[in-house]
């Protein structure tokens, strides 16, 4: 009897040894993606019995059971990480149940540029396919109210970046954390500003920046343009800014601004209005932000495009109208 029981023993051990070596071997051997790098999306609530269940329908692991008791040898079956995850080939089950617990999800990006306006950035993020979209249905006011900021107009608020987020994402998140991060570099640069600047506020400041941004793509430039503007605000002069007065033609601007053009009138229009626009005209980079808090010195109230992306500067308005008339005539013969 004794020896019966000692052989059930050994055979109970023997067993035992034979599925943890079992385990062990098919926990550390790569899945069988058939080469092919498989995206797999983990709603809230899902439990690692039905990921063990789906991978095993579609033969990508041959015992789910092994995946299973393994994370509970871990006391971690409940700690699973919901998001969207990536599955390289060679991933092993050992390493994929890792990445659900410690949440390696895939990522995404989504960049907003420098010079877009709200409504640019709002047609990248409608139209971006991993992001949970909130929004499609909303008007501006209505975006504003859900970012818990209704007096404000968003054009030129949200901070032109790259921004990284796992799939499924709400669409709101990412403008949140746009808004958030153009709050704090404002808020930062205009505590560091340059004395008598001509702005009541870093809202203002903002608007001027903006302004710089779609004046000049010359980032060793834009302090001189701001130079510019602040002398000209300083001596009640109107800015003059074409961008502005494209921003006011909206959809009927086709890439040329006419004579009659510039006699729009439109609160944007500094041609005709004096002072700043009444908002932002675009996203401005963290150079223009800067440019606006901290001009360049010197006498300059004029500039005009050279052609090769590059301003001309000038004191008076002679040294200017020649300057338009030798680089307007230059484009003209190109």
């Amino acid at each position: 009897m004794l020896r019966l029981f000692g052989l059930l023993i050994l055979a109970g051990t023997l067993l035992l040894g034979g599925l943890w070596v079992d385990m062990q071997s098919f926990l550390h051997r790569p899945m069988d993606l058939q080469g092919v790098t498989l995206t797999y999306t983990v709603v809230p609530g899902t439990t690692l019995q039905t990921i063990s269940q789906d991978f095993h329908k579609a033969d990508i692991l041959s015992n789910p059971e092994y995946l299973i008791w393994e994370a509970y040898r871990r006391s971690a079956a409940n700690r699973i990480q919901a998001g969207e995850y990536e599955i390289k080939p060679g991933t092993t089950p050992l390493t994929f149940l890792e990445m659900l617990l410690e949440g390696g999800v895939a990522r995404h990006s989504l960049t907003i540029v420098e010079g877009w306006t709200f409504d640019d950035m709002m047609e990248a993020l409608r139209a971006h396919p991993k992001l949970n979209h909130t929004l499609k249905e909303h008007d501006r006011a209505a975006i504003m109210a859900r970012l818990g900021h209704p007096e404000l107009d968003p054009e030129g608020i949200f901070f032109p970046d790259t921004y990284y987020f796992s799939g499924g994402t709400p669409d709101i998140e990412i403008l949140n954390r746009a808004f958030t991060k153009m709050q704090n570099k404002l808020g930062n640069a205009w505590q560091a500003r340059d004395p008598d600047l001509p702005y009541h506020s870093s809202y203002e400041a903002l608007i001027m920046a903006s302004i710089i941004e779609k004046e000049t793509a010359q980032p060793q430039e834009r302090a001189q343009v701001a130079g510019v503007f602040v002398r000209r605000l300083k001596l009640g002069m109107l800015l003059q800014t074409d961008p502005t007065v494209i921003y006011a033609m909206g959809k009927q601007y086709n890439g040329n601004i006419r004579r009659s053009d510039l006699q729009i009138d439109n609160p944007y229009n500094t041609y005709r209005y004096q002072g700043l626009t009444p908002t932002p005209i675009a996203m401005p980079s963290e150079t223009a932000i800067l440019a606006a808090l901290h001009p360049a010195g010197g006498e300059a109230l004029y500039f005009v495009a050279k052609g090769d992306g590059s301003h001309h500067f000038s004191t008076s308005y002679e040294e200017h109208h020649s300057a338009v008339n030798q680089y307007q005539r230059k484009a003209a013969n190109k």
